[in-house]
């Protein structure tokens, strides 16, 4: 599948894109190449290959969900210059 340049004039201006026409054919060149690679993949017969869930087959070393820190908000918010119903005040920054 290739292609026109008026293809690609809809889809940028549908995602808002802004192509010169200086850019156009080489923009169009490589969106071409590029479903005409993934045309390319889909033709691969991938029978008996097994879906993996991680490009690294592999097992990935996880530990346990489990927490490990003492809750401290008391403490940090009894330090803190401004405090409203467990929430940290801090200045406006946008007026």
């Amino acid at each position: 599948m290739s292609l026109e340049r008026s293809d690609v004039e809809k889809i940028a201006h549908l995602a808002r894109l802004a192509v010169s026409e200086e850019e156009l054919d080489a923009v169009t060149s490589d969106l071409s190449n590029i479903l005409h690679l993934v045309a390319q993949m889909e033709s691969v017969d991938t029978t008996g290959v097994e879906p993996m869930a991680h490009p690294l087959h592999m097992a990935q070393r996880l530990r346990a969900d489990e927490v490990r820190e003492v809750d401290q908000r008391d403490k940090f918010q009894s330090i803190a210059p401004l405090t409203e119903d467990g929430l940290y005040l801090v200045p406006r920054v946008i007026e």
